[in-house]
C-alpha cells in the first residue's frame, strides 16, 4: 500500500511539473513564439475559444508573428482578444491576416516578467508541498510500524526535495533566457 502511494505522489508531483512548464511557455521572451498566445480567449459566436482553436499561428521572421483564422469573419475578435490579453503586442489586421509584431524587451519589462516567473515557480513550489502534506498524512494513519513510517517519510522529502530543484532549474533556465537581449 505504501508504494502504491509513492507512485501516486511521484504521478502528481510530475504532473505539476508539466502544468509549470507549460504555463511558462506562455511567458514571452524577446523571440517571437507562438505559444505565447495559446491562452489568448476569443468570444467566438458568444464562447470563448482559445485562440489556436480559431487560427494557425507561425513566425515568418524572429520578431513577428502571423495569425491566419479559418473564418475571416473572427478576424476583428481576435485582434480584440490579443489586445486584451495585456501581452504587450500591437496586432495589425490586414483583412486576411493579423500580423503582432514583437517589440524587444525592455530592461524593466525583463525584470518584471522574471518576477512572472518566480511567481509561477512559487505557485509550482507550494503545489508540491501540498502533495508532501497529503502523502505524509495518509502514512500517518495506516497501521504500519513507526520506523516504517518514518523511511517513508524520508522518502517523501527525497521525492519533493528532487522536484522542488528540478523546478529551481526550470525556472532558472527560463530567467536567463529572458534576460538575455
Amino acid at each position: 500500500m505504501p508504494q502504491q502511494l509513492m507512485n501516486q505522489m511521484n504521478e502528481k508531483m510530475d504532473k505539476s511539473i508539466n502544468r509549470f512548464s507549460d504555463e511558462l511557455v506562455t511567458i514571452r521572451t524577446g523571440r517571437a513564439n507562438p505559444t505565447v498566445l495559446n491562452r489568448v480567449l476569443v468570444s467566438y459566436y458568444g464562447v470563448d475559444t482559445p485562440l489556436p482553436q480559431l487560427a494557425q499561428i507561425s513566425v515568418p521572421e524572429a520578431r513577428q508573428l502571423v495569425v491566419s483564422p479559418y473564418d475571416k469573419g473572427v478576424l476583428g475578435e481576435i485582434e480584440q482578444a490579443i489586445e486584451k490579453a495585456n501581452l504587450g503586442f500591437n496586432p495589425t489586421n490586414d483583412g486576411n491576416i493579423i500580423r503582432i509584431a514583437i517589440p524587444a524587451l525592455t530592461e524593466d519589462r525583463r525584470k518584471e516578467l522574471v518576477k512572472q516567473v518566480k511567481a509561477v515557480a512559487e505557485e509550482a513550489k507550494v503545489a508540491i508541498r501540498n502533495i508532501r502534506r497529503d502523502i505524509n498524512d495518509s502514512l500517518k494513519k495506516m497501521d504500519i510500524p513507526e520506523d516504517d513510517k518514518k523511511g517513508y517519510q524520508d522518502d517523501v522529502q527525497k521525492a519533493t526535495d528532487a522536484h522542488i530543484k528540478k523546478i529551481d532549474e526550470i525556472s532558472a533556465e527560463k530567467e536567463q533566457d529572458i534576460m538575455t537581449v
